[in-house]
């Protein structure tokens, strides 16, 4: 099997001795040694598999990872990572990477892990999967009073052109209201262009939005466009707007009140008409008197503000939420005839959900790959099942565990990175539970 492979770190011997060793196996490989120049290369080549360090000189590999599956779905990475590095793996894995290495393992590993992601990859580009997914304010579910507030608030301002500042914590919908505000918006027949501002190091971030030219700087072999550029006529959503490093958001206060800007490495000011809308999970007002944010941009986002309730503050909404995520999946996974017992909703109602709306939808995924017989349960949520019975005697415990792992590890396919994120776990705990437990 052939493949496009592209290797990703600033440590050039180990770079030079990985793309020796994937050239022997007769794949066509690139090198980058920059988050930057990665990118570059991501839009020229058509690649099927990413190997990445996770500390690169402009750009932590964790957040590339988003930013990379986000545009380029099909494509699978792998992420190196030294011993201490571990957490960021998994975060990485969270985000959508296919599996890790630890510098310093036998190589050996690396062609085997290899083939193993462009099977994946050759699924990914085979599989077409019906989408039915909501638009508009139908994505938005829940009658209860705050989100029924938020989305009253959002409908009146998708009306007009004021800028947008979504607060509230992480995983509470903040895209889904700004893709929402868009399309009920008279710009809804342009594009709707989405950024985490999290995801980049400030030059890399400056040439997504702003754009360059062509030798702007090494590696930028062809012009690109910005998505300010894109968003022209449309909506720009940055997300994470209070991770924007200072710099840009001066360049970003011209922008907004002049709609001009200027590509890195033009001297040409272009123009472009869209309606911003920001996000942000930090206390910005905070974050100014800090020295971190500037005040001056702060009020030109901050136009017209809408807080969206953690999922604890809606628990009335939790039942018609699982419900569509029980929906959603089963479309993806080809189940039918799904019965859910009032227990199993019950159960749920008993979490905090401190990672909101997002929690509870990998929750579901999970619980829809331990059921039995097409019957949701409490026992197709171990883990919340635990929590109500602590008399439940620990061997019994232990066994349901065991079951649990046994069958994620089913359902994906042995692909224990995979496994991990299902299970909510670091991939550490993952190998030490599997070798407890007598599992390969």
């Amino acid at each position: 099997m052939s493949g496009n492979i592209l290797i990703i770190d600033d440590e050039i011997k180990l770079l030079k001795l990985l793309g020796m060793i994937l050239s022997q196996e007769n794949f066509n490989v690139k090198e980058a040694s920059t988050a930057r120049s990665a990118m570059t290369m991501l839009e020229q080549y058509d690649f099927d598999v990413v190997l990445s360090d996770v500390r690169l000189p402009d750009a932590f590999g964790v957040e590339l990872v988003k930013s990379i599956k986000t545009k380029y779905p099909n494509l699978e990475i792998i992420l190196m990572t030294a011993f201490g590095n571990i957490t960021d793996a998994v975060q990485a894995m969270k985000n959508g990477a296919y599996d890790y290495l630890v510098k310093g393992d036998d190589n050996e590993k690396i062609i085997p892990l290899v083939y193993k992601a462009l099977e994946k990859v050759k699924d990914n580009r085979s599989r077409t999967v019906p989408q039915t997914t909501l638009k508009g304010f139908d994505q938005i579910i829940g009658n209860s009073p705050t989100i029924l507030q938020a989305k009253k608030l959002a409908k009146k301002v998708a009306l007009t052109d004021a800028a947008v500042l979504l607060t509230g914590e992480t995983g509470t919908g903040k895209e889904v209201f700004a893709s929402a505000i868009h399309e009920g918006s008279d710009r809804n027949k342009n594009n709707f262009v989405a950024i985490n501002c999290s995801a980049f190091s400030k030059e890399i971030l400056e040439s997504e939005l702003f754009g360059h030219k062509q030798g702007a700087f090494t590696g930028a072999l062809k012009d690109k466009k910005g998505l300010i550029d894109e968003a022209n006529g449309g909506t720009l959503f940055l997300d994470e707007i209070g991770e924007m490093p200072i710099e840009l958001q001066a360049k970003l206060l011209r922008v907004l009140e002049t709609k001009e800007f200027i590509k890195m490495g033009e001297t040409k000011v272009s123009k472009s008409d869209f309606r911003l809308i920001a996000a942000t999970n930090r206390d910005l007002e905070s974050e100014i008197k800090q020295g971190n944010f500037r005040e001056d941009l702060y009020f030109r986002l901050n136009v017209f503000e809408i807080t969206l309730p953690a999922l604890r503050e809606r628990k009335e909404d939790l039942k018609a939420l699982a419900k569509n995520f029980i929906n959603l999946f089963s479309h993806k996974l080809h189940l039918s005839s799904i019965q859910v017992s009032p227990e199993y909703y019950k159960a749920l109602e008993k979490n905090d959900w401190k990672g909101n709306i997002r929690e509870l939808r990998n929750a579901v995924e999970r619980s829809l790959i331990l059921m039995d017989n097409n019957i949701l349960d409490v026992e197709s949520l171990p883990h919340y099942s635990e929590k109500s019975a602590p008399e439940a005697d620990s061997l019994s415990i232990r066994s349901l565990e065991k079951i649990h792992i046994q069958k994620v590890l089913q359902y994906t396919k042995g692909n224990k990175a995979e496994a991990a994120r299902l299970l909510e776990i670091g991939i550490a705990t993952l190998y030490r539970k599997l070798e407890e437990y007598g599992l390969k």
